[in-house]
């Protein structure tokens, strides 16, 4: 009972915040208007700038934030104990997460859909403006580099998955034409949508029920399965960087909004479906034993695990909070909202309900998993605490296992919708589908934001640096923007891990592929840099409120808190791979000092500013260049 009560308690004090907390700061602080002219209206290009029902928007919002930061960071982060986890992704999503959000989301829709980072030079002033935006390129550069991996990892541990995310393709293709082109009302595409797509993930996990005695389509769908599966990671990137290459520069109402909405539309049930199995697993057990928590409720010193503090603000980012969310806040969210008080639902309320996910994963790999993990040999006949201690027994072994702690919550979950009486192969599919889906859905949004930052960034230097146009200029239009931006990723997921010969895996049985993990290189970066991006992006918010004179205490404490917390684990890890001798110990230490340089850059910047500019209002936001060159008002 008590892990019942551990979500109904959090998911009731979401519910609670939402309709106290964020609407004080959407009605009082923020003032949001609903007759306010918004960016997708004034603009609107039917290609970035696109008016779109909130409930749309929400689902690309959500979709996009959640990712598999949600998953893996308290899958993680739970040898601490469940507690400490719990605490920070509660506290953390109401107080700051939603905060950092909604601001985000609020400062661009005031500023004509204008990203955090084009937003920073006009608050702040425009070297900020460069600063912010180098930051952006490394962060995204790293997400794109690493979703890949974390995709073929998935397919490899769930093949069921497989067909599945690839046949929501075009799904989200009919539903963005009948909903956008033909002006159909959104409920019953919706229904019908949903219905194809739970469809897909029964034909994926070889239609159990008709040919579960191993007849012909379940051979030929497992078949599928078996080879796909096997890609190496390094195909498996490529072919997901084509997709979100084209998904970047199709129109957003063609296939990155309504995929997420339909991907949001499943995960949302899916979440439902793991409140219900929890439900009836913690009042009537499942597999024949009640539902308790195999994690510890504490535990501050794991073997080989570092400090609790700082390092638990940083494991656990998306879930609490996290700084790619004031990129999509700012990259797309802003550029859909069709009415400016719809930013409360969308910024305030997605980020809640990623964070009570973070709270389901908690509770799925503590407890859930407890039930057994049928099928892996190295955790046969293990159930409970034993199995939970087999799993998270070291710390380096939690940290590099990303496909275990990515499994140890889908089996997890898995076992609680089991206990609905959904066959266990279906269960499995369902969250292999969920976790492939959210990581898909990251990574073409990411892309998007992506091409923003090169074609910003490119400006910025054409502009300071003429005789550079001729090298610049291709990156200030989408497709060589795109272009940059999906090469560099694949240029550095091709590189192997330290230690290991650069193989494509093309050379026979024997000849195993090394390329496609270079994202880990850095990888032990981008928790601390993520978290730092949320402490920069909360400058910008407390920058426009100074200037205004309203008050921002509730934006300046989580900011303190998100700029102390990510530079002291930086500066920790620093001095842990500065007593090592290999390159990737000395890659990772010159790129952390150049981020903690740029981040005290800018901190001094801002201090320097700080006190001159209250009631000094910034220059208005000017539209796009190609907008006023189009002639649009």
């Amino acid at each position: 009972m008590g892990t019942l009560l551990i979500a109904v308690a959090s998911g009731i004090g979401f519910l609670v915040a939402y309709h106290t907390y964020g609407r004080w700061l959407s009605r009082k602080i923020f003032r949001l208007d609903a007759k306010a002219l918004v960016p997708s209206v004034e603009v609107n290009d039917d290609r970035d700038y696109v008016p779109t029902a909130k409930s749309i928007v929400f689902g690309h919002h959500f979709a996009s934030i959640a990712g598999t930061g949600p998953i893996v960071g308290p899958a993680i982060a739970i040898m601490w104990g469940w507690l400490p986890a719990l605490l920070w992704v509660v506290f953390g999503s109401i107080l700051i997460g939603a905060v950092h959000d909604l601001g985000s989301l609020v400062i661009s829709l005031r500023n004509k859909g204008q990203t955090v980072g084009d937003i920073a030079g006009r608050v702040l002033n425009p070297r900020v403006r460069i600063l912010f935006l180098i930051i952006l390129l490394f962060a995204l550069w790293i997400v794109l580099a690493i979703f890949g991996l974390v995709i073929a990892n998935v397919f490899t541990l769930f093949p069921a998955s497989v067909l599945p995310v690839w046949l929501q393709i075009p799904i989200a293709v009919w539903i963005g034409v009948m909903v956008h082109r033909r002006g159909k009302k959104l409920f019953w595409p919706s229904v019908l949508a949903l219905g194809l797509m739970y469809l897909t993930v029964w034909f994926g996990a070889e239609c159990p029920g008709l040919a579960w005695d191993g007849g012909w389509l379940g051979h030929q769908i497992h078949a599928i399965n078996t080879t796909l599966s096997a890609w190496p990671i390094w195909v498996w990137t490529a072919v997901l960087l084509v997709y979100c290459y084209v998904a970047s520069v199709l129109p957003v109402w063609v296939l990155l909004q309504p995929r997420d909405y339909i991907n949001s539309l499943q995960l949302l049930t899916s979440l439902g479906l793991i409140v219900a199995g929890l439900i009836v697993a913690a009042l009537m057990g499942s597999h024949g034993q009640p539902l308790e928590l195999a994690a510890p409720a504490v535990q501050l010193h794991p073997l080989n695990a570092p400090s609790i503090l700082p390092f638990l603000f940083i494991t656990v980012a998306c879930g609490a909070v996290s700084g790619f969310h004031c990129l999509v806040s700012s990259g797309t969210s802003s550029k859909q909202l069709k009415c400016e008080t719809d930013a409360h639902f969308v910024g305030y309320g997605a980020m809640l309900t990623e964070g009570f996910l973070a709270v389901l994963v908690i509770l799925a790999v503590g407890a859930g998993i407890g039930f057994g993990w049928p099928g892996n040999v190295n955790f046969q006949g293990l159930a409970g605490g034993e199995l939970w201690n087999a799993i998270y027994h070291d710390w380096n072994a939690a940290e590099k296992g990303l496909g275990v702690k990515i499994g140890a919550f889908v089996v997890g979950a898995a076992n609680l919708i089991e206990s609905l009486g959904i066959n266990h192969t279906m269960a499995t599919a369902l969250m292999g589908v969920f976790v492939a889906s959210f990581a898909d859905t990251t990574l073409d949004t990411a892309t998007r934001l992506q091409r923003y930052v090169v074609e910003e960034l490119a400006g910025s230097i054409q502009a300071s640096a003429p005789m550079l146009r001729p090298l610049t200029q291709p990156l200030r239009n989408p497709h060589g923007a795109t272009t940059f931006a999906v090469v560099t990723a694949f240029a550095l997921a091709l590189m192997p891990m330290p230690g290991q010969p650069w193989s494509l895996g093309l050379g026979g049985p024997e000849d195993v592929a090394t390329a496609g993990k270079g994202g880990m290189l850095l990888w032990p970066l981008f928790g601390a840099t993520n978290q730092l991006l949320a402490g920069l992006s909360f400058i910008v918010v407390c920058f426009w409120l100074w200037r205004r004179g309203i008050k921002l205490w509730f934006a300046a404490v989580p900011g303190a808190i998100m700029l102390v917390m990510p530079a002291w684990a930086m500066i920790t890890d620093c001095q842990r791979w500065a007593g090592k001798e290999d390159w990737s110990s000395r890659l990772l230490l010159g790129v952390a000092v150049l981020v903690l340089v740029l981040e005290a850059w800018m901190i001094v910047e801002a201090l320097l500013l700080f006190p001159k500019i209250r009631g000094v209002l910034e220059e208005p936001a000017k539209l796009p260049a190609k907008m006023v060159k189009a002639g649009q008002t």
